[in-house]
């Protein structure tokens, strides 16, 4: 296998995906799998569901064609044809949360028992470190946590796919470099799937990828990072996949904390996402995932840079006008960073105003809150809020 081969899997799965994706489309509407407007919601109209049969049309297709038909492939399809199946019932008759974690861990075991598991990691400073008989279990613990956390960033039309497709990009690119074929490979044609089914998900969306897609996109992405960087002895192998998949995971941890701090079900939908933010302070939904998508890939070009730009001779030595390229390089990205947050960050009356509302009120919608602080924002009239 070589560069082009990862090349062909990605035009092939992505062609496949906005090809089928319609067809999808058709099939939602007739089991009912069609997502109606709510309040936490960012859609405005009657939008189905069911995209992510697209997605794993496209990546069966094209990893069967392109990837090496061994144990581990054969794992990872079947894991992705599991959890697709499971979610699919759940984008229909809306499953419980237990029944759909059992789904997420059969299809991580399935993955893991091919072989798609993580021994040992090397970690700066500290060199390599033998997991011994819990890599298996980590690794389950870890593709789990991944599928629910791209289930969890999938708000708002296009943000998720966008994410999952710059993503994998990433992780081919360093995969190939690390000579981790097959995991450069299983990379693009989830890149190629995501960016196809992106072709109608984009805002306006004329179809939800649902959970079978998230969960599809999630699997395929753990199973990349695993092949392609995990399962090496390099030193930013553990990096990596946290850097380039930083800002749906930082999302996620946000939106966990703040439910467990105000003693919430942590499986339990609100509106306090990165995108539940940027709508409240006035930004459409193109804008939303273009700030989102510049922050993933400026993130993920620091991920790709640490593999090629030749800051250290590997002996401890660094190389002057290289490691200022690095150094700018990750000031570029960290700034990006503090604006994306610094711009989520409403005024102080308004936090101040929106805790104190919460407060009097803890029944209230996120967009009720909203609404009134936007109202009293505006009139400069507000009326007090009694101590509890």
């Amino acid at each position: 296998m070589s560069e082009l081969d990862a090349l062909y899997a990605f035009l092939v799965a992505g062609a496949t995906s906005a090809l089928l994706t319609p067809l999808a489309a058709r099939l939602a509407t007739r089991l009912g799998a069609v997502d109606q407007p709510r309040a936490r919601g960012l859609s405005d109209r009657p939008t189905p569901r069911l995209g992510g049969l697209a997605i794993l049309a496209a990546a069966l297709l094209s990893g069967v064609l392109f990837l090496p038909w061994d144990g581990e492939t054969r794992g990872i399809l079947a894991g992705a044809a599991i959890i697709a199946a499971v979610m699919a019932v759940d984008d229909v008759v809306d499953l419980a949360p237990q029944w759909k974690l059992l789904g997420q861990v059969a299809a991580a075991l399935v993955v893991v028992l091919s072989g798609v598991q993580v021994d040992n990691i090397t970690l700066p400073f500290l060199g390599p470190i033998d997991l011994h008989g819990v890599g298996g279990p980590l690794t389950v613990i870890g593709l789990v946590a991944l599928m629910n956390v791209v289930n969890l960033c999938d708000g708002v039309d296009g943000l998720a796919a966008g994410v999952c497709g710059i993503s994998a990009i990433a992780f081919s690119i360093i995969a190939f470099d690390l000579s981790r074929t097959a995991a450069g490979v299983l990379a693009a044609l989830t890149a190629g799937a995501a960016l196809g089914f992106l072709w109608h998900n984009f805002p306006p969306a004329s179809i939800f990828m649902g959970d079978t897609g998230a969960n599809v996109l999630g699997l395929l992405l753990g199973a990349a990072a695993v092949q392609g960087t995990l399962k090496t002895n390099a030193v930013i192998a553990l990096i990596v996949p946290l850097v380039v998949l930083a800002v749906p995971i930082l999302d996620t941890g946000f939106v966990v904390a703040k439910r467990i701090k105000y003693r919430r079900k942590v499986y339990e939908a609100d509106a306090n996402h990165f995108h539940h933010r940027f709508a409240r302070i006035g930004f459409s939904p193109r804008r939303t995932v273009a700030y989102l998508y510049g922050w993933t890939a400026a993130l993920s070009g620091v991920a790709v840079a640490l593999r090629f730009v030749p800051y250290s001779d590997h002996a401890g030595h660094f190389r002057i006008g290289w490691s200022i390229l690095m150094g700018l390089l990750l000031l570029g990205a960290m700034a990006t960073s503090v604006y994306v947050v610094a711009t989520l960050e409403i005024l102080k009356f308004r936090r101040l105003r929106t805790w104190q509302l919460r407060s009097a009120e803890p029944d209230t919608s996120e967009h009720e809150i909203d609404r009134e602080v936007r109202r009293e924002i505006e009139t400069g009239e507000w009326e007090a809020v009694p101590p509890r």
